[in-house]
């Protein structure tokens, strides 16, 4: 969902490794290995030799947006692909053209949408979504579909009773009730025609127990959310180093600047929220200031985003890292991560598609846990907390898929090296 600049860079790219003309940089399931059996085994094969996902070539794409542009035009206009990249691809991206998308202006607020669906009812729109899905797998001749959310963060909404099962999810949509958003209606049509779903923003899309029940019903799986690329992907690598030497913190300031669609968005408060809940909870989870209050039991942790249009999507991250070490002596960590929002996100939003569809064809349905790897906020089971060290998470994924397909989980414990 959402043909901007995160699907473009993700699409043109697709093309230009399919056509040998680039490589897919930033890509696990390209470009990632996997150890195998002990370290003197020397069996480390790349991840997409080993597990069975689907290639590169045979991948159709197609999208909804609010704007009517196809997908050449639109990466033209978010300005992260150079001309001689957009160029090469130029046909296959402008026969990319989306179809009208669902769009209620109250969730996000700074865009106004002109290539929208007309209906009575958030039911109806429901099922205009799913016979696009229908539609589209029929005229491709796809044989599955996964959809992945790359559209703007909605406002903040808090779950509540149409939320708690499908019977009154199903009675908020013919009620059309404001609890309900565009992406959950994108959503829920999804999960009725069996396509696993990947949350990319921090709205409330599929992390509900109506969602969960409908996805158990029909065995689809779900995953989310809010894509991990800059500043955060940063969080989930220093904290945990803070952690594994007990350096203490005291505060650490978050700031970022960007000018694309997303920082238009995110300008407006009630979206920015959305942003600001995703964002907060890294540390607190990683650092578990309950088993540490000395050392994390008083952090300051604040997070900025500011609109600045000449930055475009080339964003900037900072980050005031003030901890303290040896008899409470204070140092000071400072990080100026200058990223491109949208190179970061495409080969997550890649890796999602080729994993989801890997977990429906595994059988795993719900929430897709050992996909925490590539989010913000991942979701996770309602008795436990998420996880959000990095490498935590990466050695999950990979166990994952060691076990999915039959070989040992590694444990790196190694004392089998020495006995």
């Amino acid at each position: 969902m959402g043909l901007g600049a995160v699907a473009t860079t993700m699409i043109a790219g697709v093309m230009l490794t399919r056509r040998g003309l680039a490589k897919p940089v930033g890509s696990l399931t390209q470009m990632g290995t996997i150890r195998l059996g002990k370290r003197t085994s020397k069996r480390s094969p790349l991840l997409r030799d080993f597990v069975p996902l689907a290639k590169l070539e045979d991948i159709e794409f197609g999208a909804w947006d609010i704007f009517p542009e196809d997908a050449y035009e639109s990466a033209v206009h978010a300005k992260v692909l150079n001309a001689e990249h957009l160029e090469a691809v130029r046909e296959e991206l402008k026969a990319i053209k989306p179809m009208p998308g669902v769009f209620f202006p109250e969730y996000v607020k700074r865009l106004n949408g002109t290539h929208v669906k007309a209906s009575t009812s958030k039911a109806e729109l429901v099922e205009q979504v799913r016979a696009d899905i229908r539609k589209f797998k029929n005229e491709r001749g796809c044989d599955r579909l996964v959809a992945v959310w790359c559209a703007s963060t909605e406002v903040f909404i808090q779950p509540s009773e149409v939320h708690e099962s499908v019977r009154a999810f199903e009675a908020g949509l013919a009620a059309n009730s404001p609890a309900i958003s565009n992406a959950q209606i994108y959503a829920w049509a999804c999960i009725k025609e069996r396509v696993p779903l990947a949350n990319g923003a921090p709205n409330l899309c599929v992390d509900f127990p109506a969602a969960w029940e409908l996805a158990r019903e029909n065995r689809v799986p779900l995953s989310g959310k809010d894509f991990k690329t800059g500043q955060t992907l940063m969080k989930t690598v220093i904290a945990p180093a803070l952690k594994a030497r007990r350096l203490g913190l005291a505060g650490w300031y978050s700031t970022n600047i960007l000018g694309n669609r997303d920082g238009e968005v995110l300008d407006d408060p009630d979206s920015f929220r959305s942003k600001e809940v995703s964002k907060l909870g890294v540390l607190e989870q990683i650092l578990q200031p309950e088993l540490a209050p000395d050392l994390y039991g008083n952090v300051v942790h604040k997070v900025r985003i500011d609109y600045y249009p000449p930055r475009g999507d080339e964003k900037e991250g900072w980050d005031n890292i003030d901890l303290f070490g040896w008899l409470g002596y204070p140092m000071q960590m400072k990080i100026n991560f200058l990223c491109r929002d949208s190179i970061l996100a495409a080969p997550v939003a890649l890796d999602l598609a080729l994993f989801m569809d890997l977990a429906q064809r595994a059988g795993f349905h719900g929430t897709q846990e050992w996909l925490s790897f590539y989010f913000k906020s991942p979701m996770h089971a309602p008795a436990v907390y998420p996880e959000h060290d990095l490498f935590i998470q990466l050695m999950k994924l990979k166990n994952t898929l060691r076990w999915m397909m039959g070989e040992e989980v590694i444990s790196h414990l190694g004392n089998e090296y020495y006995d």
